[in-house]
């Protein structure tokens, strides 16, 4: 059981950490994907891309993308299922969640899927619903991460599969060293010149650092019921895809 919330490296209340939380995004959504495309030159796109087809959905199944921020992961699976897919979209921050929309509206991606607003902790959708999950750079930020798995594993059909696209440990020293200095150095200074809020990205960068490691996360998803958890890394753990299974 999780009893401890940090917000970055500051210890702070599940309530404190849900508010300080919606303050980043609300602070970052009309620059945050510019903001992904320059902390990664572009490599989201590609982590992300590869994330989907690990998911393997096909147009028959109904598909959750959960703290979907702007929606770009729901994108990438209608582009692969060729409009055919069937999504639901579903993120706390109602600001982000607005240009996810807009932003889908704009390239001409609207029948197929629907938006929410609701927590990780908490999806508003019912039991044995969903045939895959997917979940984006969002769960660090969850307050409570092993409700939000448990809630994950709820919603799933039988035979579904979670996919989990996050941050991680890096297992190269040199790299993690290299990896540090461009966090905490050049991110936040980055995000101040782009979006005025400096701090915002230093959370974002220290978040990082207190989500669990690999092996941690495939514990967790394990104790919640997933089987056959595994995990992928890239680019040496700086990002790692782990894929759950409910029987």
């Amino acid at each position: 059981m999780e009893r401890d919330s940090f917000f970055g490296y500051e210890r702070v209340t599940a309530a404190a950490k849900s508010s300080k939380v919606k303050d980043v995004f609300d602070s970052v959504a009309d620059q945050y994907d510019l903001m992904n495309d320059l902390m990664s030159l572009g490599m989201h796109r590609l982590w992300k891309r590869f994330a989907v087809e690990i998911l393997d959905s096909n147009p028959s199944q109904i598909v959750l993308d959960l703290a979907a921020g702007t929606a770009d992961l729901a994108r990438f699976i209608d582009k692969r299922a060729s409009g055919l897919a069937r999504i639901v979209v579903c993120d706390i921050n109602a600001a982000m969640l607005k240009i996810g929309r807009d932003r889908s509206i704009d390239t001409a991606v609207t029948s197929n899927i629907d938006y929410i607003q609701g927590s990780a902790e908490a999806i508003p959708l019912k039991s044995n619903s969903i045939d895959r999950v997917i979940i984006g750079f969002g769960l660090r930020n969850v307050t409570k991460r092993t409700t939000a798995l448990a809630e994950m594993y709820r919603v799933l059909r039988p035979g579904g599969r979670l996919v989990v696209l996050e941050f991680s440990s890096i297992k190269a020293p040199f790299f993690a060293k290299l990896y540090d200095l461009y966090s905490f150095r050049v991110l936040p200074l980055l995000g101040g010149v782009v979006t005025g809020h400096a701090e915002s990205y230093r959370y974002l960068a220290e978040s990082i650092r207190v989500h669990p490691d690999q092996d941690a996360l495939k514990y967790m998803m394990s104790e919640v019921g997933f089987e056959r958890v595994r995990y992928n890394n890239v680019m040496a753990g700086v990002v790692a895809i782990h894929i759950g299974h409910k029987s």
